[in-house]
């Protein structure tokens, strides 16, 4: 790497940090101080001290490099120990695994001490992370173990039971609610279901499609046709894949319209089955503006849970509709590139797509 380019990779990082501090953002606690040399002070990025100016401020990865060059910690902040916000993350991480790991879902009042927090505190320092209540995120758990065990061949019962259901038909209530099928056709990784499968070229890649009776249930960029195949299949292991053929060209111009030309893409019914949660993050990428982006946190804002950001994160992981659920149009709060299943390559290339207007339309004008 020349010089002149790590210069710029370095420019650019500390415009970011810039920016961190000026939002005071407590998810860059952690990451990196900054010190300020008029006052010879070094802080957290979350330092609700007075804003120095920018010429005075230097970045530090570490507090010990900011030390080793004289400075000395902030006693408001106290950048060398853990901020609130980080033990609470810490907390609700810990809670998390003690609930996916349990047998049966540990009470709120377990959980809440092991955190050294009351009940009342700790039921909502976890909603807000996670955009779930506990018993939720319980709940959540235990339908993953299930279905799991009904993938490997396990029968109902079993897998009832040995993921924490206290009855059938609370396993049988939930698995409608959260997979829209019976619990036997669960354990046949979707028998029964019929995925027809239209596949065609963009710019992008090979674009793969399935559809349901309801709608498009899945969309995927990938290298190659046999690619996105593999991963519908794998994704639908034991439902019925079809050949959509002619009669599903429509459909399909559609879609690869929705990578091509954004703005000109027709809406389609889409067949979308997650959790409660996770369903309401995928309507509010759906209300993105095509040409704009948000973030994480905005959208956890308008959701009104403004601290969910890693809740809303993990749901734009989980959505299946590539373009048509645009989570490419999320970004990190600092105006970088979050991560993209398709890779960074494509989204970039999916927002400048958005971003450009269309030139024939005003010709035409």
């Amino acid at each position: 790497m020349s010089a002149a380019v790590k210069a710029e990779a370095v420019r650019d990082e500390d415009e970011a940090r810039w920016a961190a501090l000026v939002a005071r953002d407590a998810e860059a606690d952690g990451t990196f101080v900054f010190a300020v040399v008029t006052t010879g002070v070094y802080c957290r990025p979350s330092c609700a001290a007075r804003r120095p100016l920018r010429k005075n401020v230097r970045f530090y990865a570490l507090g010990r490099e900011a030390e080793a060059d004289g400075f000395r910690p902030c006693k408001r902040c106290r950048p060398t120990e853990m901020s609130s916000h980080q033990k609470a993350v810490l907390a609700v991480e810990a809670a998390c695994r003690a609930i996916e790991a349990a047998d049966r879902p540990p009470t709120l009042d377990a959980l809440a001490a092991e955190a050294g927090m009351s009940a009342f505190h700790f039921h909502r320092l976890f909603k807000a992370h996670t955009g779930l209540t506990p018993k939720a995120y319980g709940d959540a758990a235990r339908m993953r173990r299930a279905s799991d065990a009904l993938g490997a061949g396990d029968n109902v019962a079993e897998s009832a039971f040995g993921s924490g259901f206290g009855s059938l038909s609370r396993f049988y209530d939930a698995a409608a609610e959260r997979f829209g099928m019976a619990p036997a056709r669960m354990r046949a990784g979707g028998e029964g279901e019929v995925i027809v499968v239209a596949q065609g070229p963009s710019a992008l890649g090979s674009v793969s499609v399935g559809f349901t009776r309801r709608g498009v249930c899945a969309v995927k960029l990938t290298d190659t046709a046999e690619e996105g195949r593999e991963v519908l299949a794998a994704l639908y292991r034991h439902a019925l894949l079809v050949d959509g053929g002619a009669d599903f060209d429509g459909m399909l111009a559609e879609v690869i319209a929705a990578v091509e030309e954004p703005r000109q893409a027709a809406e389609l019914p889409l067949d979308i089955r997650g959790t409660a949660f996770e369903e309401r993050v995928w309507g509010a990428l759906r209300a993105i503006p095509i040409g704009t982006t948000t973030t994480y946190g905005e959208i956890a804002a308008a959701l009104g849970q403004p601290t969910a950001h890693r809740a809303v994160a993990r749901a734009c992981g989980a959505n299946k509709i590539a373009v048509l659920i645009p989570c490419h149009r999320v970004i990190r709060s600092d105006g970088t590139l979050a991560g993209y299943r398709w890779g960074l390559s494509r989204k970039r290339a999916l927002l400048a797509k958005e971003a450009r207007p269309l030139f024939e339309e005003a010709a035409d004008a």
